[in-house]
């Protein structure tokens, strides 16, 4: 399987988060195998052997840095991230967004990792956890089933899945607090944020959601619902009241407000200890995106949210990371495994660089004596970091980042859009610091200057 060296870093995995390790690992003077099987053996959802092709959309959303998208990509330009490089090469008009030509994209990435003097691209499928050396493990939602098997065994069976259903999150910012009430079914303690629905507001949900329109997924994306986790759009076609008798029904639950309990409810749990982020719970859905936002904004309280994560069901193999990985992308078990991109939880295509971006930081100072880093919190790569290494393991789903992950000022700020734009300029200054004093590499960022008012 190629050289084995000690100061030399095994990578698996051709895509962003592969070859983002890979790049940050030579730049501190590293040997890099990379093992990419495709062409050889190719999956469902690629078309070409080149590295880091891009599957579904060409776009990395945001390039604006007053948004979660665009802070992300500056950090990263910061940090001399490879992937973003190239697709600042390739970008195409796309408004506020950082669009890219797909294949001048995979090609350049494509070549300056083949190129590069201290890595060596082995076209082979990888079956095998390889043992002593160090190892990042960034194969992606269609890893090889041989590989697939070896971190089921690693991790064990509980903490593997092999599909996402899950439900979309609201900016609790957005909520109307005032037509809800805190409560649980079963205890006397207030774990939920409850929507209360007359029958008519609730008739008027479940006309719309049978009715709205679904996303069609690819081949590959398809997956086998099971009863628990039924769409709740399937459930709702089962009939007018499946709802309102399964995770709608308002059992052991009074609304203050009439002293009465409601013909439904829609609960509310929040997902962080901040409550910056709310839950759906129940919602897992196959419903597009803009069809989420007009039927769901009919719950009351709902009227105005804002969504930070849409739901969806789809194939997408990854690992309970709060049980299993630190912050620094380690696996609890083994100092010198890493993981990265989709396999430990973060969800979109920059930020599965990201964390590639990390991995490839920390193995590169392991090899070399060093401890690896835990990025600040405050900044969009640490809280994606942090996110996905202390979520609760019961609820974690992946997560696209946004600024309720961050860590909130300490400070109450209005408007919203001028505290983020504070997160933001506190976000790129605490950077600044640790790039300082831990010597990285600085690239050159795009907002060199960028002021928060």
């Amino acid at each position: 399987m190629g050289m084995k060296l000690k100061d030399s870093l095994t990578i698996i995995g051709g895509g962003l988060a592969g070859c983002e390790a890979a790049w940050q690992a030579v730049n501190f003077g590293i040997r890099v195998v990379l093992y990419e099987m495709r062409p050889k053996i190719m999956t469902p959802a690629h078309k070409t052997g080149k590295l880091s092709e891009l599957v579904c959309s060409n776009s990395l959303r945001s390039d604006l840095i007053d948004k979660p998208a665009g802070l992300l990509k500056e950090e990263m330009r910061r940090l001399d991230s490879l992937i973003i490089r190239c697709a600042d090469q390739a970008a195409l008009p796309g408004g506020g967004a950082l669009t890219v030509d797909r294949e001048k994209f995979a090609q350049l990435v494509t070549d300056a990792i083949e190129s590069h003097p201290l890595i060596e691209v082995v076209r082979e499928a990888v079956t095998e956890i390889p043992q002593e050396e160090t190892v990042i493990i960034a194969t992606g939602p269609l890893t090889h089933d041989a590989l697939t098997e070896k971190i089921r065994q690693l991790i064990g069976s509980d903490f593997l899945y092999f599909y996402d259903a899950v439900s979309p999150i609201v900016d609790a910012e957005t909520i109307e607090y005032d037509k809800c009430f805190w409560g649980s079914r079963y205890r006397d303690e207030p774990a939920y944020l409850n929507c209360p629905m007359t029958e008519d507001e609730y008739r008027k949900f479940w006309e719309a959601l049978i009715a709205a329109e679904q996303h069609e997924p690819h081949e590959f994306e398809k997956a086998i619902f099971f009863e628990g986790c039924l769409p709740v759009e399937e459930m709702a076609k089962r009939g007018y009241l499946t709802l309102a008798y399964g995770p709608l029904r308002p059992t052991g639950l009074i609304d203050p407000k009439t002293g009465q309990r409601p013909f439904a409810v829609v609960q509310l749990r929040p997902e962080n200890a901040e409550m910056t982020m709310f839950n759906l719970v129940g919602f897992q859905t196959t419903l597009k995106w803009s069809e989420q936002q007009r039927v769901f904004r009919l719950i009351p309280g709902l009227e105005n949210a804002e969504f930070l994560r849409y739901g969806y069901i789809h194939k997408n193999t990854y690992i309970n990371s709060p049980i299993a990985l630190h912050p620094t992308y380690q696996f609890k078990g083994r100092s010198d495994l890493f993981f990265a991109g989709q396999l430990t939880g973060v969800e979109g295509y920059i930020e599965s660089a990201a964390s590639g971006l990390v991995a490839g930081i920390n193995a590169a100072r392991l090899i070399l004596g060093e401890s690896p880093l835990q990025f600040p919190p405050e900044t969009a790569i640490g809280a994606l970091a942090r996110y996905i290494t202390t979520a609760d393991p019961k609820h974690f789903a992946p997560m696209n980042i946004n600024f309720g992950l961050l860590s909130q000022l300490d400070r109450k700020v209005k408007p919203k859009e001028l505290r983020h734009r504070l997160m933001v300029a506190r976000a790129l200054e605490v950077l600044e610091d640790f790039i300082a004093r831990y010597k990285l590499r600085r690239g050159k960022g795009k907002y060199e200057g960028w002021s928060p008012r």
